[in-house]
């Protein structure tokens, strides 16, 4: 300690200048206690002056152990005057710290210097204690007043410190959880026995074709160099560039060549070799420069990985393609020319690192130099070494790399030469990404096995003109187009475009995503609307893929007879269930499912349970589809574990045992088998949402939504549908892109009806519906919606949507009960309760408003809220109790007291005169928001009449708001309607007779022809309990409920929400909500 002591309570300026630069308490207390004195100390202390007090914490919840905040410090007086303090002061203040242990370890007091050992943190108070008591007893001259704030201190710190929430309230786990995933004992059950494999036919290959797809190109690049192997449109529709099979052979024989021999590393040696890994990255216009690097490499033996084309440094998803690009040691980048001068670079000309990828080298493919004439490509590499690596996303985002090997790409192809009977020569048009899943299968792999002509559409000419693949089948007389649902519906809708197309020479369609929910739509009318232009019906074939087990099936095409195709009504409460349980055509909550075709050559499918060990499912039950055959992906690449468990999958029977030594691969898809082996899918695992022990597909959702009107609010079909877990259960979440000229009622209203649509059809709630301007999604890079990213940005809070209906009473149903406190319960229980349990009975409940006493003010004696208004109009006449603004923020109307309680007068008058009123009768009040509706309500109370407040409805829509009304006037049985000569104009209107009959109105009376005479007799209610009014409210799902309000109820209300708000007479209470239910109207 320095020898100079001071007083706990002055403080150095060495010391403000330690507590202000130090992050933590361990600093100060050594800055304080531990540090030896020095001259330069010494010098400091003796010019300091003891004026400081130690900084209050702000609360009662402040940790002592927490470092304090710097506050400007009060002076205390000179010393001089400390002698005329009293002792009692003195004893007041050290009373309260020797007897102050918040702490288990009892402070010595005994002992003030550094040697006794560092104080810890905790122990500043007692430090402060015993310096005090130190000082002001040894000298018998300390004495001083102690200011209020520090006298607050102290008797806080007597209490002990807040404990944390959990000690107070405890979720009980298991309540909550059997309350997230309750058992319904009506729910079906699946009846039917246990399934068997489905077995495709024998793989038969024909006799032609190549045995490899290096084969492939070296016999067609020599025997029919001329023939064109792919054609691409530019953005305007014109044939750009052409791709012949022997410039492909040539090209990509450059690429092998320089792939092989290049020197990519500064040291000068060879970086890649056979069964190395590169990035393919080209843009989805550039098919050509795809199909030479991608074939380059095969020859080279190294293996492509096809990525999207980064645009910005931080573009959705970007981290976890680094992800996947740094665990296949990717040290290389090829692309095209014109994408490299694309993509965004530094001030020194270099492309920039993106976001989680590794340091790249990128190399063009184009221009190489010839290859030597002596050089060959590598020996043929065994069929078990990895052809290529595609990207696959899972339901979170990250993106795994699922391995696909030379002999599991040949078979497949083999396999879909079968299934589709492609042919050389034909011509087939794509629409679909080339880079994946069935686009790259089909229109790079199969289509150059078999030596034919692919026709690509770039994405960016979809959109300019929706028809141009149809003029493609047109103009090249294709046989196969591969597309997706959504090409289908664009298409429909270019009518203009319809005229020329004759789509007769086309005897495959092949619609890759055959498994979605609104895909057999899309097909049945493009079959209706383009059969005349000469499309077979037969030639339309959905097919279900992933990347994981590459095809699942495919309808084949030109085959007729009895399982040729099939398609299911389902009822949707059943498959929420995982049970398939056919439904009625036309009933609105099923569901009609097409096909996705038979089980491919070659291969065994099973399904199994979507839950638990992988048990066969019976043969009424939805499960996940699991493939064996020789060509599904064999591993996510270095993810070991994850591999295992969706690769090598071992089917148990009813028994528990494995039905063969087979190992199948998981598909990610959802569904049963029909009848002739016919392959239903009804969802997808990332899709998949358990809420509340039911399962929900989002396709599912999103078809929905889509058909609540989607042309008018939806802007381009953009929706996203997820889940988050909120309160141990999934809640589902539903983000659209609102068109533009949208305003914010028109969006509320079709809001609402999309919850009224999913709830009678899904029987479940929306969580949260939000809707967020154009393009506002983030996109993946052919334009789609991000999923995993928008879900991101959602929990991040950074959506910043345009407008949000969010319904958490609607859904989250396991809400944990209250803790009940009982009155029998006296404190040892309670004490033994805590010893026991670890937990604390917990409760809220608010101040104790009093009983109403007679005695205490005048106020008070007016029990009902009628009677309150007639005394401050006798009282207060003048004070006034509203001001009514318009739109532009002027003052429209201002009403006193006594204004207030006249016109409630003349009402109740009016009710009595033409109404013929009678105590309780029930009067509906339709009036749009303003005083009106406030006097016609005391005007009903005046007289004893019940009033109904109810929102007038929308002249533009009376559609659908007059039913509301009507409603609510049946089922309040009103006798009478009060209302405005405007309103009962609107009701009494042509439109409205379209609606609801106008005969069929109780009487109606309007307000703005009242008689000027004072009622005789105010209504007194005879007891608390008789009905005071009336409040009726609709909920977003469309359900109307009534709350019957007595008068003690209301008085209740009033008083507490005046206690709890501070509403005295001189406060102004800006109100922007509506007068007619719950708080809004007790507000007003």
């Amino acid at each position: 300690m320095p020898s100079k002591r001071t007083s706990v309570m002055a403080r150095s300026p060495d010391r403000d200048q330690h507590d202000s630069e130090s992050s933590s308490d361990e600093d100060s207390i050594v800055n304080e206690e531990t540090v030896e004195s020095t001259p330069e100390r010494e010098k400091v202390k003796d010019r300091s002056t003891p004026q400081m007090f130690p900084p209050p914490p702000l609360s009662d919840t402040s940790s002592t152990g927490s470092p304090p905040p710097l506050h400007h410090r009060s002076r205390l007086p000179q010393p001089n005057n400390w002698d005329h303090r009293s002792r009692q002061e003195i004893t007041d203040i050290t009373d309260v710290m020797q007897n102050f242990h918040p702490y288990s370890q009892p402070p010595d007091v005994t002992h003030n210097t550094a040697q006794g050992g560092r104080r810890t943190a905790a122990d500043r108070v007692n430090r402060y204690a015993s310096s005090a008591s130190d000082d002001t007893m040894g000298t018998g001259t300390g004495r001083w007043k102690v200011s209020a704030k520090i006298q607050q201190l102290l008797n806080t710190l007597k209490r002990p410190k807040r404990r944390p929430l959990p000690e107070f309230y405890e979720d009980d786990d298991i309540e909550l959880e059997i309350a997230a995933n309750p058992k319904d004992p009506n729910a079906p059950k699946p009846e039917g026995g246990c399934m068997s494999p489905a077995i495709g036919e024998q793989l038969v290959v024909p006799s032609g074709l190549p045995r490899s797809l290096e084969a492939a190109i070296t016999r067609y690049g020599n025997g029919t160099f001329k023939a064109p192997v792919a054609t691409v449109l530019d953005p305007n529709g014109k044939l750009t560039s052409s791709l012949t099979y022997g410039k492909l052979l040539s090209r990509s024989h450059k690429i092998s060549y320089a792939l092989l021999t290049k020197s990519f590393s500064k040291n000068g040696d060879t970086s890649l070799k056979s069964g190395d890994r590169v990035a393919l990255v080209y843009p989805n216009n550039d098919p050509i420069n795809f199909l030479c690097a991608f074939y380059g490499c095969l020859q080279a033996g190294i293996v492509p990985v096809p990525i999207e084309v980064p645009i910005t440094r931080r573009d959705a998803g970007s981290l976890q393609i680094g992800f996947l690009l740094g665990s296949c040691s990717v040290q290389v980048a090829l692309t095209s020319e014109a994408c490299l001068k694309g993509l965004p670079k530094t001030t020194s000309g270099e492309v920039v690192q993106f976001k989680g990828w590794p340091r790249l080298t990128w190399f063009v493919t184009e221009h190489l130099t010839r290859t030597p004439k002596d050089w060959t490509p590598t020996p043929r590499l065994t069929d078990e070494t990895p052809a290529y690596i595609e990207y696959s996303t899972d339901r979170d985002g990250s993106v795994m790399g699922v391995t696909i090997t030379r002999a599991a790409m040949v078979k497949h192809c083999r396999m879909l030469t079968m299934a589709c009977n492609y042919t050389e020569g034909e011509n087939m048009v794509c629409v679909l990404d080339f880079k994946r899943e069935v686009g790259l299968w089909h229109s790079v792999l199969s289509s150059v096995l078999n030596g034919m002509h692919v026709i690509y559409i770039p994405y960016a000419l979809m959109k300019v003109n929706p028809a141009s693949w149809m003029q493609m089948i047109t103009k090249y007389r294709a046989c196969v187009a591969v597309v997706k649902s959504r090409d289908l519906h664009w298409g429909l809708l270019a009518t203009k475009d319809h005229k020329d197309i004759n789509l007769s020479s086309l005897r495959m369609l092949l619609v890759a995503d055959g498994a979605n929910p609104w895909s057999l739509s899309s097909c049945d009318q493009f079959l209706s609307v383009f059969q005349p232009k000469g499309l077979r019906p037969d030639a339309i074939c959905p097919c279900a893929s992933s990347s994981e087990v590459l095809t699942v099936s495919v309808r084949r095409p030109g085959r007729g007879g009895v399982n040729a195709t099939g398609r299911g009504v389902l009822s949707m409460q059943g498959l929420s269930y995982g049970v398939v349980r056919v439904d009625q055509e036309n009933s609105l909550t099923s569901l009609t499912l097409q096909d996705c075709g038979q089980v491919m050559p070659g291969c065994v499918i099973v399904v199994v349970k979507m839950d638990g060990p992988a048990y066969l499912c019976k043969t009424d039950e939805v499960g996940e589809i699991c493939v064996n055959s020789g060509a599904t992906g064999t591993q996510y690449w270095g993810l070991q574990g994850l591999s295992n468990s969706t690769f090598k999958v071992q089917p148990l029977g009813s028994d528990g045992q494995p039905i063969s030594d087979a190992e199948y691969t998981r598909s990610g898809l959802l569904g049963f088998l029909g009848p002739g082996g016919l392959v239903f899918v009804c969802g997808s695992r990332d899709g998949l949402m358990t809420v509340t022990g039911r399962k929900h597909n989002a396709d599912d959702i999103i078809a929905t939504v889509l058909a609540v009107e989607p042309m008018k609010f939806i802007y381009r079909g953009r929706i996203a549908v997820f889940s988050i877990r909120v309160l141990r259960d999934e809640r589902i979440c539903v983000i659209a892109e609102q068109r533009p000229d949208c305003s914010e009622e028109e969006s509320f209203q079709w809001m609402s009806r999309v919850l009224q649509a999913v709830d009678s059809i899904h029987q479940v709630g929306i969580y949260c519906l939000a809707l967020v301007p154009p393009n506002f999604l983030p996109k993946t890079p052919l334009g789609g919606i991000h999923l995993s990213e928008t879900k991101k940005r959602f929990m991040e809070g950074a959506l910043h949507p345009a407008n949000v209906l969010m319904c958490p009473h609607t859904c989250v149903t396991n809400l944990p009960k209250p803790r009940e406190v009982h009155s029998d319960v006296g404190p040892a229980s309670v004490i033994v309760g805590n010893l026991v349990q670890g937990n604390r009975l917990a409760s809220a409940q608010g101040r104790d408003m009093g009983g109403l006493d007679e005695e205490s003010d005048s106020s008070k004696k007016q029990q009902f809220i009628a009677e309150i208004l007639r005394w401050r109009a006798q009282c207060t006449s003048d004070h006034i109790l509203f001001t009514l603004l318009n739109s532009k923020g002027a003052v429209a109307k201002v009403l006193s007291c006594s204004e207030l309680h006249k016109r409630a007068e003349r009402i109740g008058n009016l009710l009595n005169e033409k109404g013929r009123i009678n105590t309780g009768d029930h009067v509906a009040l339709i009036f749009p928001p303003g005083l009106d509706l406030i006097c016609a309500f005391y005007g009903c109370l005046y007289i004893g009449a019940v009033p109904v407040t109810i929102r007038p409805p929308h002249p533009q829509n009376l559609q659908t708001t007059l039913p509301t009304v009507r409603m609510i006037v049946d089922v309040s049985k009103s006798v009478l309607v009060l209302s405005t000569q405007a309103v009962i104009k609107l009701l009494r209107s042509k439109e409205a007779s379209n609606v609801v009959d106008i005969k069929s109105w109780p009487s109606i009376l309007d307000t703005d022809d009242m008689p000027k005479k004072k009622l005789p007799v105010v209504y007194r209610a005879p007891t608390a309990e008789m009905l005071a009014y009336l409040d009726f409210s609709v909920s977003t799902t469309g359900m109307l409920a009534g709350i019957k309000m007595s008068h003690a109820a209301v008085t209740s209300l009033c008083r507490s929400m005046k206690l709890a708000c501070e509403l005295y007479p001189s406060r102004h209470i800006a109100l922007c909500l509506d007068p007619y239910c719950g708080l809004g109207f007790a507000l007003w």
